[in-house]
């Protein structure tokens, strides 16, 4: 099975509500995912220093080290999930070194545990073909949209070496390439 991005904004807004409702580290690690597209072993490990100076204002960026390419990379966070990392962070009483994702046997969760509650999340409203790499792809695939169709900025988000790779990773289908076609009409 091939997982999917997210294509329906409803079902996306449903998981974030079906999380929310279970618990609100999971709703913060869906709304990172999906909101940064960050591979799920980049996202686990970051802490509240990784996102706050010494002072507790945001940083400017989040700057990690991609585990899979070790590669340097800068994001910069949008309102929405700066306001439920600064609610969440808020109500978990979180500081220094904390990690954001937080396992109660210490340390963060670990890819499996993000895996299962996200599941039964995505199961619960109904999303098929869902993996953990379903936030980066539906992060891909919405901000392709928005940049309207901009696939070499995405290109370069993702590190990877052709367009090609990349259309195939966010589920371009042949639809969206139909829609394409529909877009763009010259006639006398």
């Amino acid at each position: 099975m091939t997982v999917e991005p997210i294509r329906d904004l409803q079902k996306i807004k449903a998981m974030l509500k079906q999380l929310n409702s279970q618990n609100e580290r999971d709703c913060l690690l869906f709304m990172f995912g999906i909101n940064t597209g960050l591979r799920i072993s980049d996202i686990l490990p970051i802490r509240y220093s990784d996102i706050f100076t010494d002072n507790g204002s945001f940083r400017q960026h989040l700057v990690i080290r991609e585990r899979k390419t070790a590669k340097e990379k800068k994001i910069k966070l949008n309102d929405a999930l700066k306001a439920a990392i600064k609610s969440y962070v808020t109500s978990r009483n979180l500081s220094g070194d904390d990690y954001l994702f937080g396992s109660k046997k210490g340390g963060s969760i670990g890819r499996v545990q993000a895996y299962r509650v996200l599941k039964a999340a995505a199961d619960a409203v109904g999303i098929e073909h869902f993996g953990t790499h379903t936030m980066r792809k539906s992060w891909g695939y919405w901000t392709y949209k928005a940049s309207k169709y901009n696939i070499g900025l995405i290109m370069d988000m993702f590190n990877h070496s052709s367009q090609k790779v990349t259309l195939r990773y966010i589920g371009i289908s042949q639809d969206q390439k139909d829609e394409l076609y529909s877009m763009v009409q010259f006639s006398l």
